[in-house]
């Protein structure tokens, strides 16, 4: 379990720390920078597929995703008697994501491409530093993969460091260009936590929305990031999850209605026996608000739970008589994976602070920046960067 996320200098996340417990619940007024913890996960995970430099380069290259604010603010401009003014930089431009748990912790820094290096990828940033460490606090002697530029470096088993022959391109992060288990087991674990991590945001419910339509039926332990393959993860639930489960989250939100799964020529299709109706409902006459029920349902059940799950905004479409229904499936989804919600619905929120092990962060912006509202440095968990 994670238990530290930390983000420096991307877009208005100047720079946050940001404890992490079983179950999390992001808010924050809009525009207070939920959306940015949220985009910043995200590229985490890109680092273990090898797409973080295209991500960042879908979002206008690292120009367009830097902190846009000064370096620092003086005492004057923190107590009002000053304007906040550009000064000269003093620290390189970086960009960095890290998190820490009790066994491994991860941080990559991204910066400019040299100036005197010609090159038509201007929007590509350069990979500068990349580290791998035991425990939530990095020391030297915790190190175990350490990455400088396209230098990479392991621990042997006695400890003494070994520089691994083929260098790794300013492009490509580590956790992708070098997976020797003898040398660095480390690296592979750690690989493979985050590219366990699942996220859902804004499924498509519209009337052209696959999850609508019948779609062939394989076995779908993991639903799909748009949903596509609803009828089928739902029957995988019923097969190898926990079908109990399914019906009593189903009775929960929409009292006396069943949930089945109706199949033509291994086509499968979502269908609704609803109280009071002569006949089901397909997946095509449901509600919006059904439908992304019925979606959070199959990604909350799911049989493989992940090491993460990150839901964004999961009250979109719904009613909110349908929120305390939701709230519970979270809530039991956490005894399995961890969760982290970014939610501004304050009935979810209210619901979810109630559960056990659940732990609300408040976001608020000051001078332009994210932070925890009223947190100190004596709330937060010890987080150092890895210098470059």
């Amino acid at each position: 379990m994670l238990t530290t996320l930390a983000v420096a200098g991307y877009r208005s996340l100047r720079e946050l720390i940001v404890p992490l417990g079983r179950l999390n619940v992001i808010t924050g007024a809009n525009g207070s920078g939920k959306s940015s913890v949220y985009r910043s996960l995200r590229l985490l995970a890109e680092t273990a597929r090898g797409g973080v430099i295209t991500s960042l380069a879908r979002e206008g290259g690292l120009p367009s995703t830097l902190w846009a604010g000064p370096e620092r603010f003086s005492r004057a401009v923190l107590a009002g008697e000053a304007p906040v003014e550009g000064t000269r930089r003093k620290d390189p431009v970086s960009l960095r994501l890290g998190f820490a748990s009790e066994a491994f912790s991860y941080a990559i820094d991204l910066g400019l491409p040299p100036l005197d290096r010609e090159t038509r990828f201007p929007l590509d940033p350069t990979i500068k530093r990349e580290c791998i460490w035991s425990g939530p606090v990095l020391r030297p002697s915790a190190l175990l993969v350490d990455r400088q530029g396209a230098v990479l470096r392991t621990r042997d088993e006695q400890g003494d460091w070994q520089t691994v022959p083929q260098p790794v391109a300013s492009f490509d992060s580590m956790m992708t260009e070098f997976s020797d288990p003898r040398t660095a087991p480390e690296m592979i674990t750690v690989r493979e936590q985050i590219r366990s991590w699942r996220f859902y945001d804004h499924f498509r419910t519209d009337a052209e929305a696959a999850a609508r339509l019948p779609q062939i039926g394989t076995h779908t332990p993991v639903l799909a990031n748009d949903g596509a393959d609803l009828a089928a993860a739902l029957q995988t639930i019923r097969e190898i999850g926990d079908p109990n489960a399914l019906d009593a989250a189903i009775d929960d939100a929409f009292p006396g209605s069943r949930l089945d799964v109706a199949t033509h020529d291994s086509r499968f299709e979502v269908v609704m026996h609803q109280h009071g109706l002569l006949r089901p409902l397909k997946g095509a006459e449901l509600s919006d608000g059904t439908l992304r029920y019925l979606l959070l349902v199959a990604a909350l059940l799911t049989p493989r739970p992940p090491a993460l799950l990150v839901l964004n905004e999961p009250e979109t479409s719904l009613h909110p008589d349908l929120l305390p229904a939701l709230a519970r499936l979270i809530a039991r989804a956490s005894a399995h994976s961890q969760v982290l919600v970014v939610s501004h619905a304050a009935r979810l929120i209210a619901a979810l602070e109630r559960e056990e092990e659940s732990q609300s962060i408040v976001l608020e912006k000051h001078f332009g920046a994210t932070r925890i509202a009223d947190a100190d440095d004596r709330d937060l968990p010890p987080w150092k960067w890895p210098a470059r």
